[in-house]
């Protein structure tokens, strides 16, 4: 009787998954290649919005089938006249480079308001309201009060700081105490400043004598920011790098930094952790506003104008976009902050020397924006581009650290 000792052969051991290839560069370095690859798109969708306005391209392809080189070489020249033109305006000498650096000034600061709420979990909406009453306290200081030189300018700037620690204080209580949405009450506030400054300026504690359009008295030359040279860069730009470095040290070396940080990451568990919530959500929109009043500072006590109703000008809404593509770091938000002060100043060349609309400039800071805050489309166009350790948003990671 025999037995059948065939024995069956082992199953093969299935073969090893590869995991995706990871980057061993650091978070950092990944997320300055991704928003730098956003910068290169923008540039490149400006070019085509330059190509279809100009006049002489559009001529050009009125005969393109006979000669299509001149239609390329139309566009080519079109494109390349009018970077070359915002590369001078903003780095073509010493005034272009002072005119950048005070334009990025109030956009620093601006940034910085926005991105140490981001971190706290909260949308600050309201930089522009907070920089307008910043503004109304500093040029009221600088313009009614006689003090020494740098005394004046001095408390002039805390009352700046003042003005915008209130009004970003009122979104914060509101926030702790009531649970009202930061969004809807910083959007509210902001039509408030802009409405006060309008009535501010046609009381006779604010109009200047002898005038009646709504507009204030020259601010004091004691209580302005010491210029430097015959430019119109100001000391106040010193300020708004000691102000990001100052959040570094906030949100990196503090205690109450590192509870922002954890509120930002997760309210919940910070709450379970014993930490208050309510007065994470304070402190962070009162530093946050008052980051903002300097902000206002910067306007009113750096460039010689008076108070008018147009003070805010744009920045508080553009600081938004700087502190998006600053990712939410101090770091990140200089950068950014002078990178779009050097698109202000060299859209004024770029529309003199071209006759490219000066809108063209904040067509690619939002078409920057609308690419960093969307990693994926950028990797999708540069699958070349390394990709970061973990999983999550890369946008949402810059914010929470």
């Amino acid at each position: 009787m025999s037995t059948d000792t065939t024995v069956e052969p082992a199953p093969a051991a299935p073969a090893p998954q590869r995991e995706p290839q990871r980057s061993g560069l650091p978070s950092w370095a990944i997320q300055g290649l991704v928003s730098l690859s956003a910068i290169v798109l923008a540039l490149l969708v400006g070019a085509i919005l330059i190509i279809v306005g100009d006049d002489q391209v559009k001529t050009a392809v009125g005969y393109f089938g006979a000669a299509p080189m001149d239609t390329v070489s139309a566009a080519v020249s079109a494109v390349g006249e009018a970077y070359k033109a915002l590369a001078v305006g903003a780095l073509g000498g010493v005034t272009p480079i002072t005119e950048s650096l005070t334009q990025a000034t109030p956009l620093i600061c601006g940034g910085l308001a926005v991105s140490l709420a981001f971190r706290t979990g909260l949308f600050n909406i309201g930089a522009q309201g907070q920089l307008i009453v910043g503004a109304i306290l500093a040029a009221y200081v600088g313009f009614a009060w006689d003090l020494p030189p740098v005394l004046h300018l001095v408390l002039a700037v805390i009352a700046g700081l003042i003005g915008g620690a209130l009004w970003g204080g009122v979104v914060g209580v509101l926030k702790a105490r009531t649970g009202a949405h930061e969004v809807i009450v910083t959007i509210m506030l902001n039509y408030v400043a802009i409405y006060l400054l309008q009535w501010l300026l046609t009381t006779s504690a604010f109009r200047r004598p002898g005038r009646t359009d709504p507009i204030s008295p020259v601010v004091n030359s004691n209580a302005q920011y010491p210029q430097f040279g015959d430019t119109r860069l100001h000391l106040g730009f010193l300020v708004a790098l000691l102000a990001a470095v100052f959040v570094w040290w906030l949100l990196n070396r503090s205690t109450i930094g590192f509870e922002l940080r954890a509120v930002g990451a997760n309210a919940d568990a910070s709450r379970t952790a014993g930490m208050s919530v309510g007065r994470a959500y304070i402190i962070a929109m009162v530093v946050a506003g008052a980051l903002a009043g300097l902000a206002g500072t910067q306007q009113v006590l750096g460039t010689d104008l008076p108070l008018t109703d147009g003070v805010a000008a744009s920045v508080g809404f553009d600081a938004i976009t700087v502190a998006l593509l600053g990712r939410g770091t101090p770091l990140g938000t200089v950068l950014a902050g002078l990178l779009f002060g050097a698109l202000n100043a060299g859209g004024l060349q770029m529309q003199l020397i071209t006759q490219t609309p000066l809108t063209l400039t904040t067509v690619l800071q939002a078409v920057i924006v609308l690419f960093v805050a969307a990693p994926a489309l950028v990797r999708s166009i540069f699958p070349f581009l390394p990709k970061e350790r973990g999983v999550g948003a890369v946008l949402a990671k810059g914010w929470n650290g």
